[in-house]
């Protein structure tokens, strides 16, 4: 056997038929108990192999003491537990923490952690690169290449926990409590080996994040929302950012196949929205381009009727970018009339701006830095 992983969509044929390690970050429970069972092992070493890689963070089998030593022997020859190599590693004067981490292809994402009072959020990829291509996006200058599988979209997870000591996953002062799915990509692209990262993640017997602590961010894949709703429930965020068909068309593309119509009858079905649980709609704040008086009152007939909170957010600039920033006047502008619209519409401070790690700027720049090394 050779030391390549399998994802969960490769598990073909029995244990051994596989000619690859199978990674397990990449399984569900369910998954998991069915290849240990194939081995000849009884199902509950599935648990017990499950709690140490998602309750204690553990990568290496012989860590595993629970185990006897010939059991742990036989899982290392067929198993592996990995994460994401990390490239590089950038650190904000804020504290916000950006990795490039290196794919086992050799592609490259970015993850980002941003530490807050009350609580720590991962922003984690869902593809590398993206087709969307939103003109105010700095991902959206870089191609689509693949999705991320589930052990990778786990994977940065489990690093930022490795980083931040966060093990046990049931320590109370876990610093890892939010999970963003709004770093590269379009998650609903990705759907379904989002929603089973997801599931893991969520799970009791492992990491137990909430779902009313997860957030996925889309551009407004209307298939896909009503069914993420349904079987993830989890926060819904809107990638909106212009309030007329015209100007969004330009800005977020994917509205010429999926109208502002369309986007707001399915979010107003999203499942479980209430005054308690609302959408959020991002609204990033160019300067002369959606940022007027009359933008944030026709934002306010726009959502009118469906819970929700209005994420305004000021451009972060980036090398080559067409836009500016709107005035942090005008951003105040915007926020009252918003405000007294009954809306709440905090406006979000740039975090990590100085490393290319706030909102809109996450680029993995590996063709880039290959191309300069070849000089």
């Amino acid at each position: 056997m050779t030391s390549q992983a399998l994802g969960r969509s490769d598990l073909k044929g029995t244990i051994a038929e596989l000619p690859k390690l199978i990674n397990l970050t990449g399984l569900s429970l369910a998954e998991l108990t069915e290849v240990l069972i194939e081995l000849g092992l009884p199902k509950f070493r599935a648990k017990q192999v499950w709690s140490w890689i998602w309750r204690h963070g553990v990568t290496d089998f012989q860590d595993m003491n629970n185990i006897a030593k010939p059991i742990r022997e036989l899982l290392a020859k067929h198993f592996i537990i990995t994460r994401p190599a990390i490239s590089r590693r950038q650190q904000s004067s804020d504290g916000t923490i950006k990795w490039l981490i290196r794919l086992a292809d050799g592609q490259e994402a970015e993850t980002v952690y941003i530490p807050e009072d009350d609580r720590g959020t991962v922003c984690i990829s869902s593809q590398v690169g993206c087709t969307l291509t939103c003109s105010f996006c700095h991902t959206g200058t870089q191609r689509l290449v693949r999705n991320l599988t589930v052990d990778e979209l786990c994977g940065q997870i489990l690093l930022v926990m490795d980083e931040l000591g966060d093990w046990p996953a049931g320590n109370p002062t876990r610093r890892l409590t939010n999970v963003v799915l709004m770093g590269m990509g379009e998650p609903l692209f990705n759907y379904e080996y989002v929603a089973q990262a997801m599931k893991i993640v969520m799970s009791g017997d492992g990491i137990g994040i909430s779902k009313r602590r997860i957030t996925l961010s889309t551009s407004g894949i209307v298939p896909e929302i009503a069914r993420c709703g349904e079987e993830l429930g989890v926060n819904l965020a809107i990638s909106l950012h212009a309030v007329s068909d015209t100007l969004r068309n330009e800005l977020v593309p994917i509205n010429k196949k999926y109208n502002l119509e369309l986007l707001l009858d399915t979010v107003r079905n999203y499942p479980g929205l209430s005054n308690a649980r609302r959408v959020t709609w991002e609204y990033v704040m160019l300067d002369g381009i959606n940022d007027s008086p009359e933008d944030a009152k026709a934002l306010i007939k726009l959502i009118n009727g469906i819970p929700s909170k209005i994420n305004l957010i000021p451009f972060n600039p980036w090398p080559g970018s067409i836009y500016q920033t709107s005035k942090p006047e005008k951003i105040e502008a915007f926020a009252s009339i918003v405000l007294r619209a009954g809306y709440a519409s905090p406006v979000r401070t740039p975090r990590g701006s100085d490393i290319l790690a706030a909102c809109g700027q996450l680029k993995s720049d590996s063709v880039r830095l290959r191309a300069r090394e070849r000089v």
